[in-house]
């Protein structure tokens, strides 16, 4: 069938889910999506999701399946491996992880034992649940000691670090953020790492893209291990995790995926990630990740210019972080009031935040959904200014029936995915 009948097979056959998805499709159409953690991913990347590699089960690593008729399957793999490890110039590459998450289970399962010590960030103060959290496997099987940022710049506060490093001597120093929107001074880190033995660890989820595209520093020449996901500001399909780490760890690492947490990998995302990483490399994408930047700083320049209040006062990434409480009580307030009038963001707590998390006293706001689909700085401070006029006036019904108005029409001007991020060339 071509994919015109099948649509049209499918949308009889299930006409619910066919609704659902069109609803979807014209939700994002009609919105103005700043959640930092979302994009739409490229068409190219998606191409063979759900395609004829679908049907390829390739237990094992490329040369060492479980089942016959992979040549063509480690094939795949190994170019997705090659494109990857030239991308990031790393030693090694792994490409099976079903999530990043399960990639970070995996990388402290093979280098730790149970027990062992962790340094990480603070949750509250933008890590991740998966670098010890306490209701999370990691925070349950090994002992967390956390590090935060400093009470005045709301940057991480590499004193503190050392000082957690010296006083109890962990295993492995985590690195990774999900709502910390300055650069990481990974030579600082890796430095105390070495001083106290541990294994220098870098959950590169949000940032990666930015890497990739060359417009932030890469930590890849300071850590023994990096992992991923391959969304956010990759802009490939959510679902898929790598892992980079030094050659002398690859073995241990990979077995410990695959058969230590994992079945057999999911072909068709391995080969679609080949394609990702291989449109990571043109100049197309180098252009992305600096209109990324541009945007996210232009997005939190609007922010602030209605009085709002920046985390650490400003960007270096593709992400801010604001506090909203001199204009509206909470952050889940301003995420409801912002999706009223068509603006999608998430509320955030920021740090030593005296409000819970199920309220929080912020907002995380991003740029990469909508730099994909074609909006400049010039478009995304007034989104910005936008952000602050709702939140300011969130009692005042028909200013925010105006602004909804505004909103649809904004982003009725893009498509999901602007044109002059494809490829021009192989």
């Amino acid at each position: 069938m071509e994919r015109a009948e099948i649509m049209n097979v499918f949308g009889q056959f299930d006409p619910e889910m066919a609704i659902l998805s069109q609803k979807e499709e014209e939700r994002q159409r009609s919105t103005i999506n700043i959640i930092a953690s979302e994009n739409f991913a490229s068409p190219l990347a998606t191409f063979l999701e759900g395609g004829i590699w679908a049907n390829k089960n390739s237990e094992g690593y490329p040369g060492k399946r479980y089942v016959a008729g992979c040549e063509l399957a480690d094939a795949v793999e190994n170019l997705a491996i090659k494109r990857l490890k030239e991308l990031f110039q790393c030693e090694h590459a792994n490409v099976q992880a079903m999530s990043a998450t399960v990639g970070n289970v995996a990388i402290m399962n093979a280098v730790l034992k149970p027990g062992d010590t962790i340094l990480s960030m603070e949750l509250s103060h933008g890590g991740h649940l998966s670098h010890g959290a306490s209701f999370h496997y990691s925070g349950k099987t090994f002992k967390a000691v956390h590090y935060g940022v400093n009470r005045e710049t709301e940057q991480i506060d590499m004193d503190e670090v050392r000082k957690l490093a010296l006083e109890h001597s962990p295993k492995m120093i985590i690195c990774g953020t999900s709502s910390y929107p300055r650069l990481i001074d990974y030579a600082g880190f890796a430095e105390i790492a070495k001083a106290v033995g541990a294994l220098f660890f870098v959950d590169l989820a949000h940032n990666v893209g930015l890497v990739a595209a060359g417009v932030i520093p890469s930590p890849v020449p300071y850590a023994d291990i990096v992992s991923s996901s391959t969304h956010k500001t990759f802009r490939g399909p959510r679902g898929g995790g790598i892992i980079l780490c030094k050659k002398e760890l690859a073995g241990k690492i990979d077995r410990a995926l695959f058969p230590g947490l994992q079945g057999a990998a999911k072909l068709d995302m391995i080969a679609a990630r080949a394609v990702l990483f291989k449109e990571c490399m043109t100049d197309e994408f180098k252009r992305y990740g600096k209109q990324v930047l541009d945007n996210a700083v232009a997005l939190a320049g609007g922010c602030m210019a209605e009085g709002l209040r920046l985390v650490a006062g400003g960007t270096d990434t593709h992400l801010a972080v604001v506090d909203v409480t001199n204009l509206i009580p909470s952050g889940k307030q301003a995420e409801e009031v912002l999706a009223s009038v068509g603006i999608i963001c998430n509320k955030n707590g920021i740090p030593f935040d005296s409000q819970p998390l199920t309220l929080a006293s912020g907002i995380r706001i991003g740029s990469p959904f909508m730099t994909t689909r074609g909006m400049k700085a010039k478009e995304m401070f007034h989104v910005g200014v936008l952000v602050g006029q709702a939140l300011r006036n969130y009692n005042d019904s028909l200013l925010l029936n105006n602004i909804r108005k505004e909103v649809t029409d904004m982003a009725a001007k893009y498509p999901l995915f602007a044109d002059e991020w494809l490829p021009r060339h192989s």
